[in-house]
C-alpha cells in the first residue's frame, strides 16, 4: 500500500499516541525476558502527558513532527525539535505490522531535515535492533544507557541542605547549565515541564544545578555545574520520592549516579542507548527520554 509522509497537525496527536503506544508495547513484548512481567499499555494519566507533550512539539516545531499514513489510516509517526544548535528526536514509532517496509527511515529523514542547521544531535533509543541500526547508519554514536531500580534504603539518605523549590525565575540559570552540558538550553520546554513537574534547584557559591521530578516522583531531568551539586540534587529528589525507585537514562559519563544508586541499595540494569552526533555524553547530566 502506498504510504504518504506529511506534517503532523494538532488533530493528529491522539492517533499518533495510539500508534506510539502500540509500537512500544510490541517492542516491550518482544524484548521481555521470561523472568519479567508482561508489559502494560499506557495509563490514562500517562496518555494525557504524552498528548500534551506532543502538542507542545507540534506548536513549537511543526517542521519537526511527521506522520505516515495510507488508506488504512496512520501507520507511523515521529516528533523532533530544535533548541538553539541542538536537534532532538522526541519519539518515533511505526505500527508493528508495517515495520520493515522503509516507513521508519522516511519518517526519520523528514524529522532530521528539521535539524539540518544544527551542529549537535541527540536521541534516546530503545534496544530494538532495527531502530538502533537505522540510528547508527544515520551517523549517531551509540552510548549504552543504564538504569537503577529497587526499594530505596532510606537509612542511606544523607542530610541534604541548600536545595529549594524552583520556579520560572530559574529558567535563565537552568538554560545556562544546559548550554554548558549539552550545548543548548531547553528554552520553551521549561513552560511544559514547570506546568507538570516539581522543580528542585541548588544555587550556591560552590555550584549550581536543577532537577525536575515527574508526576510519579522520579527524576525526569537533572543538570548541574559539578558532580557534588548533582549528587545533592539526586539525593534530595530520592528523599522526597516513593520507596520504589527508578533512575533512568544514566550514561557511563555519569558515574556519580551509580555512586548514589549503589549507596541507596538499588540494582543496576542496562537498557537502550543515547544516540549522539557532534557531541559527547553530557555530564553531570541525567537526560530526559523525550526532552533530552
Amino acid at each position: 500500500m502506498q504510504c504518504v509522509i506529511r506534517r503532523m497537525t494538532l488533530d493528529d496527536v491522539p492517533a499518533a499516541e495510539r500508534v506510539s503506544d502500540e509500537g512500544f508495547y510490541e517492542l516491550d513484548s518482544r524484548s521481555r525476558r521470561l523472568d519479567e512481567p508482561e508489559p502494560s499499555r499506557r495509563t490514562a494519566a500517562h496518555r494525557e502527558v504524552w498528548i500534551e507533550r506532543t502538542r507542545h512539539f507540534v506548536r513549537h516545531d511543526p517542521e519537526g513532527c511527521w506522520v505516515a499514513e495510507d488508506e488504512t489510516g496512520m501507520v507511523g509517526m515521529a516528533t523532533s525539535f530544535r533548541r538553539e544548535v541542538v536537534w532532538c528526536l522526541a519519539t518515533y514509532a511505526v505500527l508493528p505490522g508495517r515495520q520493515g517496509q522503509g516507513i521508519g527511515k522516511q519518517l526519520l529523514a523528514a524529522a532530521m531535515h528539521h535539524g539540518r542547521a544544527c551542529s549537535r544531535w541527540m536521541l534516546s533509543a530503545s534496544s530494538d535492533a532495527k531502530a538502533v541500526r537505522v540510528y547508527h547508519q544515520a551517523g549517531f554514536d551509540l552510548h549504552p544507557q543504564m538504569y537503577l531500580t529497587g526499594t530505596l534504603d532510606r537509612s542511606a539518605i544523607p542530610v541534604v541542605d541548600r536545595v529549594r523549590d524552583g520556579s520560572a525565575a530559574d529558567i535563565e540559570l537552568m538554560d545556562s547549565l544546559d548550554r554548558a552540558a549539552r550545548g543548548a538550553g531547553h528554552g520553551v520546554d521549561h513552560e511544559l515541564m514547570l506546568g507538570a513537574w516539581r522543580l528542585l534547584v541548588s544555587d550556591v557559591r560552590t555550584g549550581s544545578g536543577y532537577a525536575y521530578v515527574d508526576e510519579r516522583g522520579r527524576v525526569a531531568l537533572l543538570a548541574a555545574s559539578n558532580r557534588r551539586t548533582a549528587t545533592r540534587l539526586l539525593w534530595a529528589a530520592l528523599a522526597d520520592g516513593p520507596d520504589e525507585v527508578i533512575i533512568g537514562h544514566v550514561t557511563g559519563a555519569n558515574q556519580w549516579v551509580l555512586d548514589v544508586g549503589f549507596a541507596a541499595r538499588l540494582t543496576l540494569k542496562q537498557e537502550g542507548y543515547l544516540g549522539l552526533r557532534g557531541m559527547k555524553p553530557p555530564a553531570p547530566y541525567v537526560h530526559n527520554g523525550a526532552l533530552l
